[in-house]
């Protein structure tokens, strides 16, 4: 009889040259799909606007991640930076990583088959270590075999922190500055303050890296020489190898919850010119402020509101835009954020209001999770002062009736001032959604329905991934601890269910000398044979 698909596994218990095989060919797979994912992103990446298209409105998912551990260029002559500008970017380019992930996946394929045939493999052999006694003839050594994994780890990742990202032997990692408008590849010093626990602080990369290195290599290194007290070993079930896997995905669902909250809510590992803005920067006006500090900074120095408005950074106000907010993409809309607004080309620039008398007023911007939102005209203290009626004959705010006309500064309509009605309705509108940009809908036959960014998408995949991988752990820790009950016969206790040995079966209280029957002992006697002689 075959096993069922989900009783496979069994054929790699106690055997180190099989666990072996399946565990390469699972690598293989990942470094697969992360090298032909990176080709096919390359194959449709349009590198020619790096602020108003960037990666993250295309849809990139494994680009912006290669780009912040150091690769800026292409051997199709372009750069992350400067769009088709010629440049040398040696054998670690884009298609390089790519190519690099698909010959280690072939390479891995080769050696997960090899171990597959080839499998009784004397390694890791509890009854050649000379523990075997201890462990009831355990055949795999896992402890032993835990102190590798986490020594092989803890050196990498020593590794990572020393040398690529402080760049001593290696490019650095993408630093930025909060608004997203500076980024570039640096070195980065490790600080070992209280300001590296900082979120948003990339020396603390640098730092943590580091010291999980460090910590990792002495715990690996007593795992690998000590083994554990039988008590230990049997009550943890360590001789199981479902309570490896238990504990595995434990580590795993406990890294896919803490980059969620790192991709979703921001941090120095998720730069916002590569994974886009977070919610919370619309929700809290955080880029609309640093607007308008620059733009009062520049007033202040005596330039004029034009000049103030067009020194302002074509990409920080396009992050000010309601569009470019994960949270606005709905998680079943398929496609990049082009798919919905369309491509950004151009700022319009920005909309300044006024009514008859001369009040400056200001469009309420349109809350996250709203698809419409009432047209709202208030001046500085908050108070409505014009709106677009749902009802006209009711209306006493009007765009007509309070003759609000709206002047443009910086962007395409630097200079220019509407006063119809229709017009101005019209940027009042589109001003709920933040700064207003011209986007091309034609080029990708876009629906104009937002979608989300590679941000809200990496979230949502590792949050489902986290939730299935910790439901998986309990499932899995239950099974190996208390195999016992599921099974029903505890196999250390054959000796008490032997029938025969207990008057009550299973039952060591009760006496093993039976108490003799006198009806039986008399029947027993009148049916005896009698003795002739």
């Amino acid at each position: 009889m075959g096993l069922p698909w989900y009783r496979v596994h069994t054929i790699v218990l106690n055997d180190p040259g099989r666990l072996i095989a399946v565990h390469l060919m699972h690598t293989a797979l990942v470094s697969g799909w992360a090298g032909s994912m990176a080709l096919y992103e390359l194959a449709i990446f349009d590198p020619s606007d790096s602020v108003l298209n960037p990666m993250w409105r295309q849809g990139m998912f494994v680009l912006p991640f290669m780009t912040r551990l150091g690769v800026t260029g292409s051997w199709g002559a372009w750069s992350i930076f400067s769009g088709k500008d010629v440049v040398n970017p040696g054998i670690w380019s884009y298609e390089g990583v790519a190519a690099a992930h698909i010959i280690l996946s072939g390479l891995l394929f080769l050696a997960a088959i090899w171990h597959w045939v080839y499998w009784e493999l004397e390694v890791f052999d509890l009854n050649r270590s000379g523990y075997a006694f201890l462990f009831d003839n355990s055949i795999l050594d896992f402890p032993k075999i835990f102190g590798i994994h986490l020594l092989l780890s803890s050196i990498l990742c020593l590794g990572f922190g020393i040398f690529h990202v402080t760049g001593i032997f290696g490019p650095g990692i993408w630093v930025s500055d909060p608004y997203g408008i500076s980024g570039s590849i640096q070195h980065v010093e490790p600080v070992w303050g209280a300001e590296g626990f900082d979120p948003l602080n990339p020396a603390g990369i640098s730092a943590h890296h580091i010291a999980a290195g460090l910590f990792g290599v002495l715990p690996s290194v007593f795992h690998i020489n000590a083994r554990p007290p039988r008590l230990l070993y049997k009550l943890l079930k360590m001789g199981n190898i479902e309570t490896v896997l238990s504990s595995s995905i434990a580590a795993v669902f406990w890294s896919a919850f803490i980059v969620s909250g790192t991709m979703w809510y921001g941090s120095a590992a998720t730069p916002i010119e590569l994974f886009g803005p977070t919610r919370y920067q619309w929700d809290k006006g955080f880029f609309q402020q640093e607007i308008q500090r620059e733009v009062q900074t520049s007033l202040n120095n005596g330039l004029s509101l034009s000049e103030a408005w067009k020194a302002i950074p074509r990409q920080l106000a396009f992050y000010d835009y309601i569009g470019n907010n994960p949270a606005k993409g709905g998680l079943f809309r398929v496609g990049a954020m082009n798919n919905g607004d369309g491509i950004a080309r151009s700022w319009i620039g920005h909309p300044v209001f006024s009514d008859k008398e001369g009040n400056e007023l200001f469009v309420r911007r349109m809350p996250t999770f709203f698809e419409t939102f009432p047209v709202l005209l208030v001046d500085k203290e908050g108070i409505v002062r014009a709106d677009i009626p749902f009802r006209r004959a009711e209306s006493k705010y009007s765009i007509e009736q309070i003759g609000v006309k709206v002047s443009f500064f910086g962007g395409n309509n630097d200079g220019l001032t509407f006063n119809d009605p229709a017009s101005v309705k019209e940027f009042a509108r589109r001003s709920q959604l933040g700064e207003l940009f011209e986007f091309d809908r034609t080029t990708l036959e876009s629906d104009g329905v937002f979608r989300t960014s590679p941000r809200g998408w990496f979230t949502f995949g590792h949050l489902s991934f986290a939730l299935l991988f910790f439901f998986g752990h309990i499932w899995h820790g239950g099974r190996t601890l208390f195999r016992d009950i599921q099974s029903g016969i505890d196999p250390y206790m054959e000796d008490n269910i032997e029938f025969g040995a207990f008057q009550k079966l299973g039952d060591i209280s009760t006496t093993k000398t039976l108490v003799p029957d006198n009806n039986y002992v008399s029947l027993t006697k009148s049916l005896a044979p009698k003795n002739k002689l």
